[in-house]
């Protein structure tokens, strides 16, 4: 059949959508949040002050973050209904399949639930955003057989996933990381998890349907958990003199270093140019820079034998690491920061809706005559 015009394999390079949430520009490196610079926000904002931003499409005046930032911050509890679900998952469970089933019950105990008016949505989209790293650290303490560490009302996300964790007061240095680490992470336009999420919303569904089809897009190796790759890869070096001999060798039989490309990006991502820094700065906070220093050494092997340059997943696993974030939660985490660009992209969606409706090339055969059962 002749191909339509514009078809690309993989929909690269295709526009599916307008969008004000976020610009990714890949020549120039450059990562902006309605209009705000990455690299700014990251310094001077916090996760929070960017929900408002990404939600509203604008920053807040400082008698509106007061308010706003407070019902944020309160929001993070689970519904004890959703913990007494997550208890009767098999230990074997993934993070990434309990997160996908937990956050979808969530729809059952929400008050806001089949309310489609803008605030509802909002309250939804906030309920979600803080509640998914409650779900991803429940787990983790319920799959150790211990009971789930409350979260406390009143501090960030970032420090309540650090927090319920382990139990004990997490580091400032630690929480400052992980609320940029939630920045960076928060949006980029639209790459498979948002796009699903985009297309279910396009079909007036509910706003839990959605995310949770986001969460099962997130889970898929070829876009989630290229961070654990990245950490198992530095696991299995174990020494910065050993990084050049890995790398070459894996260069020499063409095997792909987890955390190098982007199909946006020809330049740095701008946002492994920041946790480059953290990646340092926490290794030398945990007494233990190894990790940094062989994710620098295979960094300078890679660049010197080929043209592609590191993605945000490369710096955000030593970065994790240092933090004590056990490998199998950077996923989830991902998921975490996620959850408020599928919001804001959902809620954009449905501001002026239309479905979401492909043509696909077709290849099988024409003219094809039947031939009865018995005859054949």
């Amino acid at each position: 059949m002749t191909d339509p015009a514009g078809f690309k394999e993989g929909l690269e390079d295709v526009t599916a959508t307008t969008s004000a949430i976020c610009f990714v520009d890949g020549v120039k490196g450059r990562l902006l949040y309605r209009g705000y610079d990455i690299t700014e926000l990251a310094e001077k904002s916090e996760f929070a002050e960017v929900a408002y931003l990404l939600w509203y499409g604008r920053l807040p005046a400082k008698d509106e973050y007061g308010p706003f930032r407070t019902t944020f911050r309160d929001a993070i509890e689970l519904p004890q209904e959703t913990v007494q679900i997550m208890r009767h998952f098999p230990k074997t469970a993934t993070p990434m399949e309990v997160l996908r089933t937990a956050i979808s019950s969530l729809g059952h105990w929400d008050p806001d639930s089949g309310n489609t008016a803008w605030d509802a949505c909002l309250r939804k989209a906030i309920r979600l955003t803080t509640r998914t790293g409650s779900i991803v650290t429940a787990y983790e303490m319920l799959r150790q057989g211990k009971d789930p560490i409350p979260p406390k009302v009143g501090q960030s996300v970032a420090y309540n996933f650090l927090y319920t964790l382990t139990g004990a007061e997490p580091n400032p240095e630690y929480v400052k990381a992980l609320d940029v680490c939630l920045i960076l992470h928060a949006d980029h336009e639209l790459p498979a998890s948002t796009f699903a999420a985009r297309v279910t919303a396009s079909t007036m569904s509910d706003m839990y349907s959605c995310v949770t089809s986001g969460i099962g897009a997130l889970k898929g190796p070829l876009h989630g958990g290229a961070n654990e790759q990245v950490m198992k890869m530095l696991l299995e070096i174990g020494d910065p003199a050993r990084a050049e001999t890995w790398v070459r060798d894996a260069l020499s039989r063409k095997v792909k270093i987890p955390g190098f490309g982007h199909r946006v990006y020809r330049t740095e991502d701008p946002r492994a140019t920041i946790l480059r820094r953290y990646s340092e700065r926490l290794g030398k906070i945990a007494g233990d820079s190894k990790w940094y220093d062989i994710s620098r050494e295979v960094e300078r092997v890679v660049r010197q034998n080929t043209k592609v340059y590191p993605n945000v997943d490369f710096y955000s696993a030593s970065t994790n690491h240092a933090m004590g974030i056990p490998i199998a939660l950077f996923t989830p985490l991902f998921a975490l920061s996620r959850m408020l660009g599928w919001t804001a992209h959902i809620l954009e969606q449905w501001s002026n809706n239309r479905i979401i409706r492909p043509r696909a090339q077709y290849t099988g055969p024409v003219d094809l005559k039947y031939v009865p059962i018995d005859q054949r």
